[in-house]
């Protein structure tokens, strides 16, 4: 049983060539996962209208399994406001939609207590 000399110089060259495609791929791979996770890290840090936008078009799977969505979200989202300091000014809808109310202008008629709570 004589073996050709010159097959295996070919299977060699053939198992380079896939460990060089493995590898580009691999690379690929990490460079789009990372340009993934910034531009939704970049997302998370606009306001919530902004953040929703974008979230309709990326697919919900991708985002929750292949990215740190909650690791990025967590510190996206962390603010800078410490115990002690007075709250953002805000202002919302009222239930009946007839007008808004704002932080700033319930603060200047005396102190105000604001309750985040369920009821249910």
């Amino acid at each position: 049983m004589a073996t050709n000399p010159a097959a295996a110089p070919s299977g060699h060259i053939k198992g380079r060539k896939i460990r060089s495609i493995l590898l580009k791929s691999v690379v690929v791979l990490i460079v789009f996962w990372a340009i993934a996770s910034a531009s939704v890290y970049a997302a998370m840090r606009k306001p919530p209208e902004a953040f929703a936008r974008f979230m309709t078009h990326v697919p919900g799977p991708v985002a929750f399994l292949a990215l740190p969505f909650e690791t990025m979200w967590t510190h996206a989202r962390a603010g800078t406001l410490a115990v002690g300091d007075p709250a953002p000014d805000f202002s919302l809808i009222k239930l009946d939609k007839t007008s808004r109310l704002q932080l700033s202008s319930l603060n200047a008629k005396g102190p105000v207590v604001l309750v985040f709570g369920s009821y249910t």
